[in-house]
């Protein structure tokens, strides 16, 4: 099968154009790649890439495309929130023409990255797929929007499907620390306290990137009367914890580190535990691998094995709202996130 992956360039997408190649597909990639400046360790980009906008894309550019996974967007509440609209613009509107054009080009299948963040403020009841969507974050908003519109595209000949991740964490080439469990694992590192920034009440349902990948490697090669306009929480029921629970978790796993609240720590409305039977039961290959417990020790492995510092954790390389901010205050980025006097490039 031939797929296109938009963001492939990006935090989860580095680690799934492997695995799709591994599975024996072949892989074309998107990206603008707003983040090739937070590798973290080395990174190749080893498939063709058309690297241009999403908002910008035609038709010709999906010609003989299968499939498409579509991760690319902007990635998380606090660049969400940057521009409401603009994240309306990109994550909604640019994957919806993105769907279309796919359509029109003959693609049979399209994985839509979606997030449990569309259940928003929800709290201590589990959610299943067919539970009310709550979002409270244009980044939430936006995923949301983007499900109902691509749901009015599926007939015979294309079927999305929405893929609702849990919150992600791990090592990955272009690593995040804007994620809570990277987030704490590393000032636990770099400073021996576990920062909250929150007063630590919220439930959180989290899994590793490298499941999020099985989940689009299974769901891309799963019957289509299984994957056709259908929703899937990805992650483990059974990896929920309250945010307090995974700081206890962080500090047992670093010497000498302890639980510290942020001056201003308080509730957080994002509050939301998902049942992940679905995914499970419907298609079997997913078998998620990973745990909290084991994916801390993952980071701080390699937290160590470089020699991570707080400039690191807090500075601009590794956190997505502030790296943007930065690229914008150097006139390399417009106030629309597109490159100044860059044209579009092909990789191959």
């Amino acid at each position: 099968m031939r797929i296109l992956v938009t963001g492939n360039c990006g935090y989860i997408g580095s680690l799934l154009t492997p695995a799709l190649e591994q599975a024996g597909h072949e892989v074309v990639g998107m990206d603008t790649s707003l983040y090739r400046g937070s590798v973290f360790g080395e990174h190749h980009t080893h498939v063709p890439t058309l690297e241009m906008d999403i908002r910008d894309v035609q038709r010709q550019d999906l010609a003989g495309i299968d499939s498409v996974i579509h991760l690319a967007g902007l990635s998380n509440d606090p660049l969400g929130a940057y521009r409401p609209e603009l994240t309306d613009a990109i994550n909604h509107r640019a994957a919806v023409h993105l769907a279309r054009l796919a359509k029109d080009a003959g693609a049979k299948r399209f994985l839509f990255a979606s997030s449990c963040s569309n259940y928003g403020a929800a709290g201590d009841e589990f959610l299943d797929e067919g539970s009310p969507f709550r979002p409270v974050t244009p980044y939430g908003k936006s995923k949301a929007d983007t499900e109902f519109a691509l749901s009015t595209l599926a007939d015979d000949e294309f079927s999305p499907t929405y893929l609702r991740a849990s919150t992600a964490y791990g090592v990955s080439p272009l690593l995040r620390f804007d994620l809570v469990l990277n987030n704490l694992v590393a000032w636990a590192y770099a400073t021996a306290r576990v920062h909250l920034k929150s007063d630590g009440t919220p439930w959180r349902p989290i899994v590793h990137i490298r499941d999020i990948a099985l989940a689009y490697v299974v769901a891309a090669a799963a019957p289509r009367e299984i994957i056709h306009d259908r929703a899937f929480n990805v992650g483990s029921t059974a990896e929920n914890y309250r945010i307090s629970e995974l700081a206890k978790i962080v500090s047992d796993a670093v010497p000498g580190s302890v639980v510290e609240y942020a001056p201003d720590a308080g509730p957080d409305k994002r509050c939301y535990r998902v049942d992940c039977n679905r995914i499970a039961r419907e298609l079997p290959g997913f078998k998620p691998q990973w745990t909290a417990r084991r994916g801390v020790m993952e980071l701080l492995d390699a937290f160590r094995a470089v020699g991570i510092t707080l400039e690191d954790v807090e500075g601009a390389r590794y956190s997505r709202i502030t790296h943007i901010r930065q690229l914008i205050e150097q006139n390399a980025l417009s106030d629309e996130l597109r490159w100044i006097d860059e044209p579009r490039r092909t990789a191959s």
